[in-house]
């Protein structure tokens, strides 16, 4: 994937209402749309590098999207969570993730589970079962490679967790593939010191089945591409 144009340069002032961050370029303030709905636990420090996209649709109130930014470290991390499904997109197309090539049809945002959600991703194939994937963005790191999700705690996560069992039991393939948009992070666990049931639901589906991915992008500031497994410890 590949940014339709390059991305402005800022410093990140704040975040703000969720949906807003303001940033100083040029010596002037401006505001960008902040397209993540999450906590966004270390991706946010002031005076970090902000990199956004810019649209040319004449109806948006904030012309602008904040894309990437750059931690003290040197880590290029992506903040906008479309992105990863996106990214998933892209590779299942291309057959790049060894464990799910094979499908020769995949739809998004299906209706599935008696709590009705919809899937990220359903998979289907010949003489193959079908196969659910819901795909997690990861961005909390926490120092020497580690990575976390969630960032905080997420009902809707456990959720999620939860209907994948139901696939899994229903004899269908269910996968939670966490995509890692964070340069830093080089392993993934379930973030059992921020939401202890999610890790245990976690626990008990991988019990039950379901299996757990993890794929980590490659991130500059022309594009990203989902580029390698990481180990994912539950």
């Amino acid at each position: 994937m590949r940014f339709s144009s390059p991305l402005g340069h800022g410093r990140l002032i704040q975040r703000y209402k969720r949906f807003l961050a303001d940033i100083i370029v040029d010596e002037r303030e401006l505001t960008l749309h902040c397209p993540n709905t999450g906590r966004m636990t270390g991706c946010a420090g002031p005076g970090w590098a902000v990199y956004y996209s810019t649209s040319d649709n004449p109806k948006r109130k904030y012309a602008h999207t904040w894309e990437l930014c750059r931690d003290d470290a040197g880590h290029l991390i992506c903040v906008n969570t479309s992105r990863a499904n996106q990214l998933v997109a892209e590779a299942l197309s291309e057959q790049r993730i060894p464990a799910l090539a094979g499908y020769n049809r995949v739809r998004s945002e299906v209706r599935y589970g008696a709590e009705r959600s919809r899937i990220d991703f359903l998979l289907s194939g010949p003489d193959l079962p079908d196969c659910y994937v819901e795909v997690k963005s990861v961005t909390l790191h926490e120092g020497e490679g580690r990575g976390f999700f969630p960032d905080t705690q997420s009902l809707r996560a456990q959720k999620h967790v939860r209907e994948l069992m139901e696939c899994a039991q229903a004899g269908h393939r269910a996968v939670m593939l966490f995509c890692v948009l964070h340069t830093g992070i080089a392993r993934v666990s379930p973030a059992e010191h921020l939401d202890p049931k999610y890790a245990a639901l976690v626990r008990e589906a991988v019990a039950a089945g379901v299996e757990c991915l993890a794929w980590k992008a490659d991130i500059s500031l022309e594009g990203m591409t989902l580029s390698q497994p990481v180990p994912v410890a539950v």
